[in-house]
């Protein structure tokens, strides 16, 4: 195990800056997540990480060594890819055991180790097959277990579990953070998936635009975001954000959308002085009928019916906002229905700038 530091990492592609000055601690043994959209970075993160890109200025740090001018063969890490990159004309276990024997590991050695991994990951029974035999799910676990019999510092994944059916993608994330546990090694995991990095992760990173917006574990970024990028990124169905209004009065910060009355914050919140302010608030939270909350009525538009649960589309004051819902419901389009809402589920943001305002 290692801890990693990165401490104000660039990285430019000629006049485009990819990563704007990056700091970063990861402890020994954590599981950290990068996680954001399509070309916020953290992909190139990864990859000066490993050392397949070199950084524009700054310092990486694994176990305490800086490893900036070190080639990848030298930092001690293991990395898996999105593509398994496994030897076609290899089975299984010649392809777990390649780099071993590039080590000259004596073959019962090999085998030995080999023989772990492969229990460790359910691969006992498939050693002789060759890569074009197994299933999608089978070959990562493969790359994985390549991965594993080097006994790195740490393990690097890049979006691995991209290729994969929604239903192996579950099983795998399963595999994997049991494996990180049993290991106890330190991992670096790439993904645009937030339900991969809510589940997987013992810390998130939140990235966008080259920029780590946050980082925390996956219940703070959930229930606290720092800004409007986290706050819609993290969870699904993704934060309802509303154009509102807050006054201040006697009672609290009166909210409104519209020119209806929305909720009224009981705490002290700093507010713009044109009062204008984005009102966030998660489909789950909103309760259909009145409740404990603060009533608000609505239109509902349409319902989306998974099974176990609902989404209800519906228009409040002209904007359009969701509910998540376990009851099963039968609602027209057009029928106004009572939405409770409570003042501690709700987030304020900064429409200019898309900070929390708190």
């Amino acid at each position: 195990m290692a801890s990693i530091d990165i401490k104000n990492v660039r990285k430019d592609f000629g006049p485009v800056s990819v990563l704007k000055g990056v700091d970063l601690a990861i402890a020994s043994g954590e599981f950290a997540v990068l996680v954001g959209p399509s070309g916020c970075g953290k992909s190139t993160l990864l990859r000066l990480i490993a050392g397949l890109e070199d950084a524009s200025s700054g310092e990486i740090h694994i176990g305490g060594r800086r490893v900036d001018d070190l080639p990848p063969r030298d930092r001690d890490i293991a990395m898996v890819f999105q593509s398994y990159a496994l030897y076609p004309h290899m089975n299984v276990r010649d392809n777990m055991g390649y780099s071993l024997r590039l080590k000259r590991t004596p073959q019962a050695r090999i085998a030995e180790i080999v023989g772990r991994a492969g229990a460790k990951l359910g691969l006992e029974a498939l050693g002789e097959r060759k890569p074009r035999e197994l299933s999608g799910g089978q070959r990562q676990r493969v790359a994985m277990g390549r991965a594993i019999v080097r006994n790195p510092k740490a393990f690097l994944f890049d979006e691995p579990l991209s290729n994969l059916d929604a239903r192996m993608r579950e099983q795998m994330r399963f595999e994997i953070r049991k494996l990180h546990r049993d290991l106890g090694a330190t991992s670096v995991y790439v993904t645009h998936d937030q339900i991969e990095a809510m589940t997987m992760a013992d810390r998130i990173v939140a990235m966008n635009a080259g920029i780590i917006q946050q980082v925390g574990t996956p219940l703070e970024l959930y229930d606290d975001p720092a800004n409007v990028f986290v706050a819609g990124f993290i969870g699904s169905p993704a934060m309802n954000f509303l154009t509102g209004e807050a006054r201040r009065g006697e009672t609290g910060v009166a909210l409104s959308v519209g020119g209806k009355a929305f909720c009224t914050l009981p705490q002290a919140v700093a507010v713009p002085e044109d009062g204008r302010v984005t009102i966030g608030i998660r489909p789950e939270r909103i309760r259909i009928g009145v409740g404990a909350g603060q009533a608000v009525e609505a239109a509902a538009d349409l319902v989306e019916t998974t099974g176990a649960a609902s989404v209800v589309h519906v228009d409040l004051a002209g904007q359009a906002m969701k509910i998540f819902t376990t009851e099963r419901l039968q609602l027209s389009q057009g029928q106004r229905i009572p939405l409770a809402i409570e003042a501690k589920d709700v987030c304020l943001f900064d429409p200019a700038g898309g900070g929390r305002l708190r």
